[in-house]
């Protein structure tokens, strides 16, 4: 009897056993899974902070919706005086109704004159705006590349300061150039320039220019205070519609410019 009971005892203490080390192989497995869920919880976290940080270094962003399609633009703080008068105007749905009255294949989109809300068909546009001029707001980090948005303005003979249209602006279709077109136009452009005030095109505008394309000669001369950042390819529906010896659209292609942030 005794050892039956020594032995029962024995098989007792060896499942007591399993059962503990079941329990902390359990144990182990849970608190793995619990760590793993952890890393995953913490993932998600740090990929809506880096959102949260994305959307704030982004400005104000609109949208122009067209009979071709919609874009949305993106406007720079760093040009505070064009985004500010852009968004008034967008406010006052200044710019609803109006025509991109010039479109010029491999170039750019231009619209915001005022008087293309009542144009004839056929009537040469161009003139109009609000009745004021924008201080010139260059700065070097912002090209020329396709979808940038830049104010329209008269010419250095006139306006000597490069102050822009108070409403008037084309946003760039353009075309790719190679590195060599580039060099030469960096060249061009530091021709009788003050050394050491000579312009140069960042590593970013160049790869821009050499990828999606852009109208680098204008760099430098032009505010570009905004850029297409959804529906490229409707400038390229735009520029490519048939249009008069005033590069007018034979066919008005209207537009409504709405705020969303």
């Amino acid at each position: 009897m005794k050892k039956a009971i020594l032995f029962a005892s024995a098989i007792s203490v060896l499942f007591l056993a399993s059962c503990a080390a079941s329990k902390n192989k359990s144990d182990e497995t849970t608190s793995e899974k619990t760590e793993a869920a952890q890393i995953v919880d913490n993932q998600k976290d740090d990929k809506k902070m880096d959102q949260m940080k994305t959307e704030q270094k982004l400005g104000a962003v609109v949208k122009i919706s067209t009979s071709m399609g919609d874009m949305e633009v993106l406007l720079y703080d760093e040009t505070p005086l064009h985004r500010d008068n852009f968004l008034k105007l967008v406010d006052e749905k200044y710019y609803d109704n109006t025509l991109f009255h010039r479109i010029i294949k491999d170039f750019m989109i231009q619209g915001g004159d005022p008087d293309s809300k009542t144009a004839a068909p056929g009537a040469p546009l161009g003139m109009g705006g609000p009745g004021y001029t924008i201080e010139a707001e260059i700065l070097p980090q912002f090209c020329h590349k396709k979808g940038a948005l830049a104010a329209a303005r008269q010419g250095d003979n006139v306006n000597p300061e490069r102050r822009s249209s108070g409403s008037q602006f084309y946003i760039v279709q353009g075309k790719t150039f190679d590195l060599s077109a580039i060099n030469a136009m960096e060249l061009s452009m530091n021709r009788g320039v003050t050394p050491g005030k000579e312009f140069k095109y960042s590593e970013e505008n160049v790869k821009a220019y050499t990828s999606i394309g852009g109208t680098p000669h204008l760099d430098n001369q032009y505010t570009v205070f905004a850029e297409v950042i959804k529906g490229l390819e409707v400038i390229d529906k735009i520029a490519m519609a048939q249009a008069d010896n005033r590069s007018r659209p034979a066919q008005d292609i209207k537009m409504t410019i709405t705020r969303l942030k």
